[in-house]
């Protein structure tokens, strides 16, 4: 080893160790618990960091005696990071992450024990992964599975391990993990738009999709959230009075973070930084307790990993400051939920940003190609977008105050309306020297070079452009932000390639310049899609019925949503593109319903055991008091007692009342719960489960939230709202 090689690492090393202080720069520390670049720069031959380069720009293989170069320079590096172990990190159905530790550790023939880590451990493993759902592709007693080395996203040391990134696939080759249809969507995307982003810029040779996600969520007291088994059970709370004082004053909204809060944040956005996710903003949100935390944007495979890891990290780091941290899209009612922002651009590899506005014709004519061909991708597969962020958590978010509907439409506002407008009334064929004199400086001229926020924003709509990417707001919190990436990024790969073609024939065909050939072919575009576009209230009634007639979805509930996707159009599109087989597609059809039951499934059990270990226990309790007054009354009194009593009988009456009505609808939902398990179907049984079971949560919250109102404080089991909701 050279001098020179041997100072990098030492100097890496140092780097790696220096101490994170209060007053210390983040970009001192940024990524020091990371692989990167920069890590390969001073620990790999030259040969082995443009090979990994090379897979990670170009997608080439990588040989495996140079997988055992970057795995010893790997372990070198993560042994002196303290990393005792290493695992494959991957994204199974389940929608969260999954791991398997094997320390660095293996025993010589001669009892010797010396730390082993070689390329076949990096690129490859096979975990026993029978137990993850896999919506039939794999009988349960079928194990095998295969993770694979990811070398786009770069392995990190957390604690004590070393955590590679990994796609999982089966033993027969289907994906069985989030992952996997994500990087072929990334890839299908990238080729699709390069070779239309050739059209303005013969150097462009790799787009990129790039994601900045928004991730909101509600810190809990964990003491008090050990109190309340709906909140362990389900994420949610399934009974519980609103507090007098909720959100309605708008007093927490970007208000002073609470100390606990912000000692959280900060201790989050160490270790954030520590492991290279860039996370920027941090905010109270709308609700009491709610904050929501946004890093800046990253290429989209990296930052829906970096979004996974974080949410691994701020359970760890809530846990260490006494809370629990929720993700669940709606954990109390009468207050807002939590979501996932998705904001979503395409950048090319010489620095361009596709959908943002330029300075010259050109540029504009590049940026208007970019967003009217997204805004006819998701006209044409809006149902499927739909699907994309349906669950039986998010179905009690999406149509709220806080959430966009479940009809998708697309704001753009006035001003690039307008443009569009314009665009549209250009007659049809080639273009004059007036039409296109008029095009470049009345149409393209038109959007501004510096003016970003070029549109007001829409909080109704489920995806609206502002300013330079556009945000699909409608994603849920706990929601793994690679299924609605997949979509997005697979179905603006389809449409690019259409458009391509149709550009490709009016230029070869008609004899139209490549201009001319472009305009016209959007302007088609512009009518095409008209309907997606409602820049108003996505919430109002008139909406609903004017979507109606523009023939848009309106899959409210999750069942409904799911149907879409083994579509003759969605197995067609996803098979034309090389992101999902029809067996794949299926596949998470399945696991998508399975999960819908068992979550509503889950809940049921939880709210019968709340109702019958909790509040009819408390109820009647407090019930025997107010009897045992009344009688008292009456030994004391005689007959005067009735109008010294008469507050209590009416307690007492009430009580029985919400008693035997409570009782009723329990029982109801658990002979439909029994009903709705026999079914063996998963599209009946989900429907059965929405339709039959699920109406019954809100008819027994209502007489559990009347009991609380009713009975003593001192009594009553649970934690409550006002209890729960306020951090000091």
């Amino acid at each position: 080893m050279s001098k020179q090689r041997f100072d990098a690492i030492l100097e890496s090393n140092n780097r790696s160790h220096i101490k994170i202080t209060e007053k210390a720069k983040r970009s001192a520390y940024f990524a020091i618990n990371v692989f990167n670049e920069e890590r390969m720069l001073q620990h790999l031959t030259k040969d082995a960091l443009e090979s990994v380069k090379s897979a990670v720009y170009s997608g080439s293989k990588i040989d495996r005696k140079i997988a055992d170069q970057v795995a010893e320079a790997m372990k070198g590096w993560a042994i002196a990071m303290g990393a005792t172990h290493y695992t494959h990190w991957f994204q199974p159905l389940t929608g969260s992450t999954a791991e398997k530790h094997d320390a660095f550790f293996d025993l010589l023939p001669n009892g010797k024990a010396l730390e082993k880590f070689g390329g076949g451990q990096l690129v490859q493993q096979e975990p026993d992964a029978s137990s993850f759902p896999s919506g039939g592709i794999r009988n349960t007693f079928e194990a095998r599975g295969y993770t694979a080395w990811d070398p786009t996203s770069p392995a990190f040391v957390y604690d004590t391990t070393l955590c590679i990134p990994t796609i999982f696939v089966s033993y027969t080759g289907e994906a069985l993990d989030n992952k996997a249809p994500l990087l072929r969507a990334l890839s299908a995307v990238d080729e699709a738009a390069t070779a239309v982003a050739r059209y303005f810029d013969k150097n462009v040779s790799k787009v990129n999709a790039t994601l900045g996600w928004e991730q909101e969520y509600f810190l809990v007291d964990k003491a008090l959230a050990y109190s309340r088994p709906d909140l362990l059970m389900t994420g949610r709370t399934l009974i519980g009075h609103t507090a007098a004082k909720g959100q309605q004053l708008d007093d927490h909204y970007f208000g002073v973070i609470p100390q606990r809060a912000i000692a959280f944040m900060k201790a989050l956005e160490k270790e954030c930084t520590k492991l290279g996710i860039p996370v920027k903003t941090r905010h109270n949100e709308v609700a009491p307790n709610q904050f929501e935390l946004a890093p800046v944007y990253e290429e989209a495979n990296l930052a829906v990993d970096h979004n996974l890891l974080l949410m691994d990290v701020m359970e760890k780091i809530a846990d260490r400051h006494h809370f629990k941290v929720l993700f669940h899209e709606k954990p109390f009612a009468g207050i807002n939920g939590s979501g996932k922002h998705n904001n979503w651009s395409l950048a090319t590899d010489t620095g361009v940003n596709l959908l943002s506005p330029g300075s010259t014709p050109m540029k504009n004519l590049q940026f208007l190609t970019f967003f009217i061909n997204t805004i006819k991708a998701v006209d044409s597969y809006e149902e499927l977008l739909r699907s994309s962020i349906a669950s039986a958590s998010n179905d009690h978010r999406l149509g709220a105050n806080e959430a966009p509907p479940a009809i998708f439409s697309i704001f753009i506002g006035k001003q690039l309306s307008e443009v569009l407008d314009e665009l549209e009334g250009v007659s049809h064929g080639k273009l004059s020297p007036e039409e296109k004199t008029e095009l470049k400086l009345n149409v393209v001229g038109k959007i501004p070079e510096i003016l970003l926020d070029n549109t007001d924003r829409n909080r109704t709509s489920p995806f609206a452009f502002t300013g330079n990417k556009f945000e699909m707001r409608g994603v849920g919190a706990k929601t793994n932000c690679a299924k609605p990436m997949t979509v997005l990024n697979t179905i603006v790969a389809k449409q690019l390639l259409a458009f391509k073609k149709e550009v490709d024939s009016l230029i070869d065909k008609k004899n139209l310049k490549k201009d001319e050939a472009v305009f016209n072919v959007l302007r088609e575009y512009i009518k095409t899609s008209k309907r997606i576009r409602f820049d108003g209230d996505g919430y109002s009634e008139a909406w609903e019925r004017e979507a109606q007639k523009r023939k848009l979805s309106n899959n409210k509930s999750t069942p409904t949503a799911l149907r879409v996707l083994t579509s003759k159009e969605s197995l067609e599109l996803f098979k034309s593109m090389q992101v999902m087989s029809e067996t794949e597609v299926r596949a998470r059809q399945e696991v998508e319903l399975e999960a819908y039951i068992l979550y509503l499934q889950i809940e049921g059990r939880v709210l019968n055991e709340l109702v019958y270990n909790h509040v009819l226990p408390a109820t009647i309790n407090y019930q025997n008091q107010l009897i045992t007054n009344v009688l008292g009354l009456k030994e004391i009194y005689g007959a005067a007692h009735k109008a010294l009593s008469s507050a209590q009988l009416s307690v007492i009456e009430q009580i029985a009342e919400h008693v035997a009505e409570l009782k009723k609808k329990t029982d109801a939902m658990t002979e439909a719960r029994k009903k709705a398990n026999k079914l063996v179907d998963s599209h009946k049984k989900a429907f059965a489960y929405c339709d039959n079971v699920k109406p019954y949560f809100e008819e027994i919250r209502l007489h559990c939230d009347k009991l609380e109102q009713l009975v003593d404080n001192q009594l009553w089991p649970l934690t409550k709202y006002r209890e729960l909701l306020f951090i000091k």
